[in-house]
């Protein structure tokens, strides 16, 4: 249940108004803790309900012609990330195990979908120059990726580990017979 809750907050980081965050959401932490939660039959969920997040902000927000073949990496990563959360956090988490999902995330989507706007797009050259002008320009998108995540993962990982170990210890009944 929580992994849905989650999902739906990253739906809404999305789609309500937060200009100046740029890429401040909780898309990156819902995809590694739902990976991690739910078994992979579940995973269309989250996918499909990010898909119509893409579509709707394209057409009815940022007012351009929806073309799904531009948004294939990101989809992509989408299955990749809950992917990392099944790999790297549903067995075993830990606090190594986390930092490395909320460092894995952000950073494969950074380098996957900066490299797919250098090819795709029309705004850098296709040079060695261009694809380095690519990615700076997305490091501000990063850093706040790297945040929001870590964020999220800590939320999501972090609180229910503190609640356990501040649980008070149970006594230990005398054993019979002493």
């Amino acid at each position: 249940m929580i992994a849905y809750l989650l999902l739906l907050v990253a739906v809404l980081s999305r789609v309500i108004p937060h200009a100046g965050w740029m890429n401040f959401t909780a898309v990156g932490g819902a995809l590694l803790y739902f990976g991690a939660r739910r078994p992979w039959r579940e995973m269309v969920a989250p996918l499909v309900a990010l898909m119509a997040t893409d579509y709707f902000l394209t057409v009815y927000t940022y007012h351009y012609a929806f073309q799904w073949q531009v948004y294939l990496p990101t989809w992509m990563w989408y299955l990749a990330a809950m992917g990392l959360g099944q790999i790297l956090l549903n067995k075993k988490t830990t606090f190594v195990r986390v930092g490395a999902g909320s460092l894995l995330g952000p950073t494969s989507f950074f380098l996957i979908s900066n490299y797919a706007v250098w090819v795709v797009g029309g705004m850098y050259p296709r040079t060695v120059g261009g694809l380095g002008l690519c990615y700076v320009a997305g490091l501000p998108f990063y850093r706040n990726d790297l945040i929001s995540t870590s964020v999220m993962m800590g939320l999501m990982f972090g609180v229910p580990a503190l609640v356990r170990r501040m649980k008070p210890v149970e006594p230990q009944t005398a054993l019979a017979g002493k």
